[in-house]
């Protein structure tokens, strides 16, 4: 299997999984196992994959980013809070946990926590918040809005997607939901909230594949890849969005109980 098809699969499943709650480093560390994909330049090549799904949440929330800068803007002018500029800050907030432990840990996240059995381990771990949020969220009858302080509370579940196989938005969705939030605005928040640490990742990771000079080498297979990512990335985002509106996280979590099942009897 040449390069091209081997990133066009790769990005694919960074795509999809990206925005779903199963984890998309997870699976893209179980298709390195499966497709027998060895490069020293794994954790690199999938930050190129996030710039591709980071582009994906910039083209799909073109307008809600336009409305909370404009909103932002305006909140200044008139030295008053507005629901746009509470959600700006709180994205803002919300980002600077995941920021700090993504660059003290990134030496362990790279080696440490990219093995099959923590994938497995936190399949596992992340479904059963995934339960406790769904049931504790059911409870809640009033759903509240986006506050700066829920923001960084949502943005210290975000944290938790640092390893594989818990998800960021799955954890983002549980977040949301444990503190009164819809479904559906836990979801639109997380997708936004996705977005500086997944550019962030992919243009430190870029920067890192230009300096060891494995873009020449691999950057033709990259780009197809990066598409494959982009576009699967945006059908994810349409078809969460719409899921969440009138399901729960059940199937997601019958799906990681699953996967985590096959990993451990095959690949652990």
């Amino acid at each position: 299997m040449n390069d091209t098809i081997l990133f066009t699969i790769l990005g694919f499943v960074q795509g999809l999984t990206e925005f779903l709650p199963v984890s998309s480093t997870g699976h893209l560390v179980l298709a390195r196992e499966w497709l027998g994909v060895t490069s020293s330049y794994g954790l690199a090549e999938d930050a190129v994959l996030h710039l591709a799904t980071a582009l994906a949440v910039l083209v799909y929330f073109r307008n809600d980013i336009k409305a909370l800068i404009i909103g932002s803007f305006q909140a200044l002018q008139k030295r008053e809070k507005n629901k746009e500029s509470t959600v700006a800050v709180a994205l803002i907030i919300g980002t600077i946990p995941a920021v700090v432990f993504g660059l003290l840990f990134e030496s362990a996240l790279e080696t440490t926590f990219r093995g099959p059995s923590v994938v497995a381990l936190a399949l596992i771990v992340g479904s059963f918040i995934f339960l406790g949020a769904e049931w504790l969220g059911r409870r809640t009858e009033k759903k509240e809005d986006i506050t700066v302080g829920k923001g960084f509370l949502i943005g210290l579940f975000q944290v938790l997607a640092l390893v594989p196989g818990m998800s960021r938005s799955g954890m983002v969705i549980s977040g949301g939901l444990l503190l009164g939030l819809s479904r559906f605005e836990a979801a639109r928040f997380g997708f936004l909230l996705s977005f500086p640490v997944i550019l962030g990742a992919g243009v430190l990771k870029l920067y890192e594949l230009l300096q060891t000079g494995a873009l020449s080498i691999e950057g033709g297979g990259l780009v197809w890849g990066a598409l494959a990512a982009f576009v699967s990335g945006m059908v994810a985002i349409h078809v969460l969005l719409q899921f969440v509106r009138t399901h729960s996280l059940m199937p997601f979590v019958i799906y990681r109980f699953i996967l985590a099942g096959v990993i451990l009897l095959f690949l652990v």
